[in-house]
């Protein structure tokens, strides 16, 4: 199964204010010790509509709603997405040809689907973070090499 990571639209700025105030009033009435949550939606019928959530999806949508507040476009990946090079390329912010590279030098997994590379999101993920580990390490390596000789 492969997903579409191409259809993100910019909140406005209405969006930007509800999503600010929707995370604030969230936030203060979510509860973390808890497995589930009810809230309350009101419906085109001017009822209330109680609905239970998990926890976590409405720790997510906190998330979500600081996200849009500020102004950035959100989009949720399942972690078993399977994403074409393009895609992939684009969330590590890398061209196409150096996705393809990265892939067939073997520093990330992928299968074929016909004559086309999938890349799983979970696998990208975890070649991001370790990238920018890598490279937290390497600015740490250096200040304190920069620290030890004075240069600091």
């Amino acid at each position: 199964m492969t997903t579409t990571l191409t259809r993100l639209n910019l909140p406005d700025t209405r969006e930007s204010e509800l999503a600010q105030r929707g995370q604030r009033e969230l936030a203060a009435w979510l509860s973390t010790k808890l497995d589930a949550q009810r809230i309350s939606i009101l419906g085109e019928d001017d009822k209330n509509h109680t609905i239970e959530l998990p926890t976590s999806a409405l720790t997510m949508l906190l998330d979500v709603l600081g996200e849009l507040a500020v102004g950035n476009a959100v989009q949720i990946v399942p972690v078993h997405a399977e994403l074409t090079t393009q895609e992939a390329a684009n969330l590590l912010n890398v061209s196409r040809p150096h996705m393809v590279k990265l892939l067939e030098e073997g520093k990330l997994p992928f299968h074929k689907t016909g004559r086309h590379r999938r890349v799983l999101f979970a696998d990208l993920m975890e070649y991001k973070n370790k990238r920018e580990h890598e490279s937290l390490d390497a600015m740490q390596a250096l200040a304190d090499q920069a620290q030890e000789t004075g240069m600091y």
